[in-house]
């Protein structure tokens, strides 16, 4: 099978077995679309309790469709696609894609958040705050990148996740789920390590990481990259959650 040069080789059936889904029936590829058609396949979305993953036009130059599925639910797979950054996309319809990072199979089941699950823990470890802030401090300067999450390009909540990951923590991968962790800290109060939040205290769209000295490392913007920039009125955190004592 040929595809244009800014896809990879890939079949629907090795495409599933990525994400660990079973394998259907792949079928001539469309160089007009430039992905696999495949044989109709259910999946279910595996995201965030609560949340949902955004649809997307395209999985070239995607735009957001202004769309999501819900965590749990289930759709079709109509083709699959590997965009120039070699990840995996599936067609659900007309004009309509997700990554294929957030699904498993129709048949399995998916995790369920508990109240034991989201209560807040905050783990005090002054080597692991260390990890954090310098794991921060190493990775100013890499290009931002759209569902980036390293080493070579982030976005804001795939930095946070990195950063954490390095200290040992899991702080989930986006700023939805992120903002849940540990404790609620006041902006004169911050400590090395502290999550910076944007927007909605609840539902933030964006998130850093406080380094001290009234600094936060965060990846900003396509231009900008991963920058380490101070606390400033013009733009201001909304909240700020301390997951490391």
């Amino acid at each position: 099978m040929k595809v244009k040069s800014n896809l990879v080789k890939f079949t629907t059936a090795a495409a599933l077995t990525i994400t660990g889904l079973g394998a259907v029936n792949a079928g001539n590829s469309n160089s007009a679309t430039r992905h696999v058609q495949a044989a109709t396949n259910k999946v279910k979305i595996n995201y965030v309790p609560g949340y949902g993953v955004n649809i997307w036009d395209d999985y070239n130059n995607p735009s957001f469709t202004g769309e999501r599925v819900q965590h749990g639910e289930t759709v079709d797979i109509l083709s699959t696609a590997v965009d120039a950054k070699r990840k995996t996309w599936y067609q659900i319809g007309e004009g309509k894609w997700i990554q294929a990072r957030y699904v498993v199979d129709a048949n399995k089941k998916i995790k369920q958040q508990s109240a034991s699950n989201t209560a807040n823990s905050v783990i005090s470890s002054s080597k692991q705050v260390n990890k954090v802030v310098n794991a921060a401090n190493a990775v100013i300067g890499k290009p931002y990148t759209w569902g980036g999450n390293g080493p070579n390009g982030f976005d804001c909540s795939g930095l946070a996740q990195y950063v954490y990951s390095k200290a040992g923590l899991d702080i989930s991968r986006t700023t939805y789920s992120q903002v849940k962790k540990g404790k609620t800290v006041s902006m004169k109060n911050l400590k090395p390590g502290d999550l910076l939040f944007w927007g909605s205290a609840s539902s933030p769209y964006h998130v850093g990481i406080y380094v001290g000295d009234n600094q936060y490392v965060h990846a900003a913007t396509p231009a900008q990259g991963v920058v380490k920039e101070s606390i400033s009125s013009y733009f201001y955190p909304s909240v700020a959650k301390r997951v490391l004592n």
